[in-house]
């Protein structure tokens, strides 16, 4: 009984080694690789680059005054709106008075002098014109009315002057818009020898402001007007703005041998969230394509181990020419247990997907990576991954459909 129960455990041991050996040796690949594939999907690609800059009024002006004196009257503050035309602010006008009144008297006594010389001069050139008088007697005659006539004309021109001074003692606002500085106070002397001295900034509009971003000189090449542009401030760091690119100035800045070029940026402001002087951090969309049939780059960089193939009894097709055309690539498609070299023609790529316009349909398995197995391991079957692996950014988007 014993002995036949021992007969029976080994029979069925060698039976059980037998199975496991069967189904082992049958699920061990043929192959010692496996494919990573993909193929056309429809999809978006972007590029962008960032920069900081400041936010800034599209029109600030300053508003100074061309005459010195004492401040004697300010009408305006901080923040105050006001129209063009409007009085901002006066300076003393005792002194400016003066001098217009003593230009206005020099005006009238030179033009009693022009009167009475020149009739004196129309006399002495008649008598003359008669013989009556003497050459010397004229020549005087007329030197005395030219001496008066021009000196009648300084003295208009001089009125003239201080009349314009007098008028400058009123500081008016050449726009519409809001104070955004005063620099003085009343009382204060200004004294306008050498330079303008600034009284107030005023800014035409706060509800349209502008970004003045400094970009690097390896990025300015990508940056074009009527760009895209979005920008976050400190202040409110959970908004997005949003703004185009209106002008890429060409004068360079130089800090620390770094070239920055100053890019402009509109900011609508409608909400008045927006403060002059606020640092920006904007990016600038300089590729913006969406809805374009897409394949990852490192489709376009594959190249197969044709030794591994031909051992492993895939074939290999290789007729595409060798002349380089400009935006044409190959990739390899594989059908069945033969690889095929394919041309496609390209457009533009973000670095990590590239457009492609024409060569491929979206049957097509475009690979991307040929692996090789450990021992025991098996192929990938096309469709199917590894619970344990992490997937691919975008590989749960449906293929061939735009985005809503």
């Amino acid at each position: 009984m014993n002995k036949k129960k021992i007969i029976i455990i080994t029979t069925t041991t060698i039976i059980v080694i037998a199975a496991v050996a069967y189904f082992l040796l049958k699920s061990s690949p043929k192959d010692g690789f496996s494919f990573e594939p993909t193929s056309l999907t429809i999809g978006n690609i972007s590029s962008t680059i960032t920069a900081t800059g400041t936010i800034e009024p599209i029109i600030e002006v300053t508003v100074g005054t061309q005459v010195s004196g004492k401040v004697s009257k300010i009408y305006v503050d901080y923040n105050s709106v006001v129209k063009k035309g409007e009085v901002l602010a006066e300076i003393d006008k005792t002194n400016l008075q003066t001098e217009y009144n003593t230009q206005m008297l020099a005006v009238q006594s030179s033009k009693v002098e022009y009167d009475y010389q020149k009739k004196n001069y129309e006399r002495a050139k008649d008598l003359y014109g008669k013989s009556l008088i003497s050459e010397t007697d004229f020549e005087t005659a007329k030197y005395s009315y030219e001496k008066a006539e021009s000196t009648y004309k300084q003295n208009i021109s001089n009125l003239d002057k201080a009349k314009t001074n007098l008028n400058y003692a009123t500081i008016y606002s050449p726009i519409d818009g809001v104070v955004l500085s005063r620099a003085v106070e009343e009382g204060q002397t200004v004294a306008a020898s050498f330079s303008t001295p600034t009284m107030f900034i005023i800014a035409r509009d706060l509800t349209k402001m502008q970004v003045v971003a400094n970009v690097d000189e390896a990025d300015i090449g990508n940056v074009k007007q009527n760009q895209r542009v979005t920008f976050t401030v400190d202040a409110y760091p959970e908004d997005v703005f949003e703004g185009t690119v209106t002008q890429v100035r060409l004068n360079p800045t130089t800090t620390s041998n770094v070239v920055t070029y100053q890019v402009i940026v509109n900011a609508p402001n409608p909400d008045l969230k927006l403060k002059p002087g606020l640092t920006a951090n904007i990016t600038v969309y300089t590729l913006e394509k969406k809805d374009i049939h897409v394949l990852p780059n490192k489709a376009l960089n594959f190249k197969p181990d044709t030794l591994s193939l031909s051992h492993n009894g895939f074939k290999v097709e290789d007729q595409v020419s060798k002349m380089e055309v400009p935006n044409q690539k190959t990739v390899w498609v594989q059908k069945g247990r033969t690889l095929v070299k394919t041309t496609v023609t390209t457009g533009d790529t973000d670095g990590i997907n590239t457009e492609i316009l024409s060569g491929l349909t979206a049957d097509d398995k475009v690979i991307l990576e040929m692996k090789q197995l450990t021992a025991g391991e098996k192929p990938a079957v096309s469709g199917e991954t590894s619970p344990f692996m992490p997937k691919r950014p975008g590989s749960e988007k449906k293929q061939n459909t735009p985005k809503e």
